[in-house]
């Protein structure tokens, strides 16, 4: 189903203060990456040209800019395959300027959270992401419903307090 939302690059650039994104699935479908890790593949972490990809570069241009840029993901425990690559390959968004945190899904209780993944820019615009049921990606949508920006800043920000940063979080 193709998409009319600009991309992710276009709408970080527009960005001038603040980026969250929220992540509540423990399985967002394969990519060669993960692949290669299932082989038994790791990430050479001082040869930085061999990972660094544009999303990455797209992140330290925006946190350059002074974009404060953080990620928060829920995930179930014990962890899935997907979430255990995805702990590792996290060395790659810190590189890139993001501060990243985890929280246990038992420890989310409580919360009133969207049944939806999201980037939020600057606090007035949301990008919501569908995915099917094997974690491949569908569609976004974006949105600028003063209700769902409240609802996305009141969520991550409860997530945020209560999650563990990426640096004290093991697997």
């Amino acid at each position: 189903m193709p998409s009319s939302v600009p991309p992710f690059s276009e709408l970080l650039a527009h960005t001038r203060e603040s980026a969250v994104h929220l992540e509540l699935r423990d399985d967002y479908g394969t990519n060669p990456r993960l692949e290669a890790w299932q082989r038994g593949e790791r990430v050479d972490w001082d040869n930085r040209e061999s990972w660094w990809h544009p999303f990455h570069q797209t992140i330290a241009d925006a946190v350059a800019r002074g974009v404060a840029i953080r990620r928060a993901r829920v995930i179930s425990e014990p962890v899935s395959e997907y979430i255990r690559w995805e702990h590792y390959a996290t060395q790659a968004n810190i590189t890139a300027g993001e501060d990243v945190r985890w929280l246990p899904r038992s420890q989310a209780t409580g919360f009133l959270v969207p049944a939806n993944d999201f980037w939020l820019f600057d606090g007035n615009l949301v990008r919501v992401h569908h995915f099917a049921g094997d974690g491949s990606h569908v569609t976004d949508e974006l949105s600028t419903d003063i209700e769902t920006l409240k609802l996305c800043a009141s969520a991550f920000e409860a997530i945020w307090q209560r999650a563990t940063p990426h640096s004290e979080y093991t697997i």
